[in-house]
């Protein structure tokens, strides 16, 4: 699938403005994947954002506009979603998604593959 190349762009200078974080870009998902300090943070799918926030706040970030449950092979992801166009559209909503998703990237996990890689190194 290909991704909003302009919404790349807007998430990719956004979060440059924050110079402690370590950015990798990564094609993820179908999109382009946005890896913070070694964590999935946000990815660019189709034109829409797909966004790692905390769990416990799914009900409460339901309610906004352009929120769109992830769903994969039947099961629903608790702690993503994806964000609609409309949702994003103005700099305030778009700036809301991505402070979500750094915030929660400070407590996110690293993914179990990369964790089992580093074992297997350590050994």
């Amino acid at each position: 699938m290909a991704y909003d190349i302009q919404l790349a762009d807007r998430v990719r200078a956004y979060i440059a403005q924050f110079p402690n974080l370590k950015i990798e870009e990564k094609r993820m998902f179908g999109g382009l994947a946005f890896l913070v300090n070694g964590r999935m943070c946000v990815n660019v799918s189709g034109d829409n954002l797909m966004c790692r926030f905390s769990p416990i706040k799914t009900e409460e970030l339901s309610k906004k506009a352009g929120f769109l449950q992830m769903v994969m092979r039947g099961k629903i992801y608790r702690g993503y979603c994806y964000v609609e166009p409309k949702g994003i559209r103005t700099k305030k909503d778009f700036e809301f998604w991505i402070n979500e998703c750094l915030a929660f990237n400070k407590e996110a996990k690293t993914s179990k593959q990369k964790y089992a890689l580093k074992q297997k190194k350590i050994k």
